[in-house]
């Protein structure tokens, strides 16, 4: 069968495989491109399947040769109408791509805040991974989670705090700019945005790892953040996912204590804006990611989620150009946010208009590329668009 895009708004309703192999294919010919560095070399990445979490397992793989373990939740083909998610298909061939160079690259797919998940992890590590790892990254996005302690399930909400927010927006399917309002977060929804997306359940991997000896001298981890420019401070950085991540920086801070004796380092890591399945649904955030786009491309500065993370951890978790700010994170973001990089967007989006926004005064077309690429299509160097269902199925991760 011959697989084409499919759009609900904007989500994306179908994938193509083999564009994701040839996807990861080219990210991982990225990393190659820049040749080796000394970084970890026992890697636990958890959402490792898509955008800076699969980034991170491809640099760290093939840029240090590093044995990596992937947790995300993803699902496999099931028939014609249901070919499995993109996740499915880029943890099965990064893991073909590792093993060819003799890699380790173990996929567990399922709930990484369930005890078992991590209790399955710890199991592995021990067993078959060489007892200790050297890195965790904790790149988790999820619409929920059940504290394993308490039974209790928490949702998500990417929501305003305090007042609602009205603003443009970009709706991918009917390529058109809409008004959008977005009401405020209530006490309930800030609350479990901060229990799915703050630091609790990094705090419990450590803390289970580190009671099971499975972290290495030197141990470091990263949870990714955002900030982001003013214009989306009221629904992000100031919103029900600011206060998420204001949390996820005093569970670091705990870290930093716990794997003081094994000299280990914990670091909120604030990423920069980027394509992913997330940050397209978000209000606001993408008719300002096509002006950003456009002006870093001018500058010289726009990186893909796997330019942007080899960064980090090439010249700054591992390379000596770490850049800090005056609370200890890492700010690889600081190109984004410069001022006269800044002072550009804000012109650009003051000029944006339903009948110019998909022209060439801004990167529209890059940013919808960058979007079909999560799923497989328009992958540069693909040219396979049928596939056989059970072909398919015969895939394990």
């Amino acid at each position: 069968m011959k697989v084409e895009m499919k759009l609900k708004g904007n989500v994306a309703r179908a994938v193509n495989p083999y564009g994701c192999k040839q996807e990861v294919l080219n990210q991982i010919n990225y990393v190659k491109e820049q040749g080796a560095y000394d970084g970890a070399k026992k890697v636990l990445v958890l959402g490792a399947s898509s955008s800076y979490g699969l980034a991170s397992r491809i640099t760290t793989a093939f840029g240090s040769q590093a044995d990596t373990i992937g947790v995300s939740f993803e699902r496999g083909p099931k028939d014609e109408t249901m070919l499995g998610t993109a996740g499915w298909y880029n943890n099965i061939f990064f893991r073909e791509f590792a093993e060819k160079e003799g890699l380790i690259a173990k996929n567990f797919i399922g709930d990484a805040f369930s005890l078992e998940m991590k209790e399955q992890v710890i199991s592995y590590i021990k067993e078959s991974f060489g007892g200790k790892i050297d890195l965790l990254v904790y790149s988790l996005a999820a619409p929920k989670r059940t504290d394993y302690k308490t039974g209790v399930t928490y949702s998500s909400a990417l929501k305003p705090v305090g007042q609602s927010v009205t603003g443009e927006n970009i709706n991918l399917e009917k390529e058109e700019l809409f008004t959008q309002v977005v009401e405020a977060a209530t006490e309930e929804e800030i609350e479990g945005t901060v229990k799915v997306m703050g630091g609790e359940d990094w705090e419990w991997w450590i803390e289970l790892l580190k009671e099971a000896g499975c972290l290495a001298d030197g141990f470091k981890t990263l949870l990714y953040s955002y900030i982001g420019p003013d214009v989306t401070h009221a629904f992000y950085h100031d919103g029900s996912l600011g206060v998420a991540k204001e949390q996820a920086e005093e569970s670091s801070k705990r870290i930093n204590e716990t794997i003081k004796d094994i000299n280990g380092q914990s670091l909120i890591c604030v990423s920069k804006a980027a394509t992913t399945k997330a940050s397209v649904v978000i209000p606001i955030l993408p008719k300002y990611l096509i002006c950003l786009y456009k002006v870093m491309l001018e500058e010289g500065t726009h990186e893909t989620p796997i330019m942007h993370k080899d960064r980090v951890f090439r010249t700054m978790l591992y390379g000596n150009e770490a850049n800090y700010d005056e609370r200890g994170r890492l700010r690889p973001d600081s190109w984004e946010l410069s001022d006269a990089t800044q002072e550009k967007v804000n012109e650009l989006m003051s000029k944006l208009t339903a009948d110019n926004f998909k022209t060439d005064l801004t990167a529209y077309s890059l940013f919808k590329k960058e979007f079909l690429n999560l799923n497989g299509f328009e992958v540069e160097g693909n040219t396979i668009d049928e596939v056989n269902v059970e072909e398919l199925k015969a895939m394990k991760p």
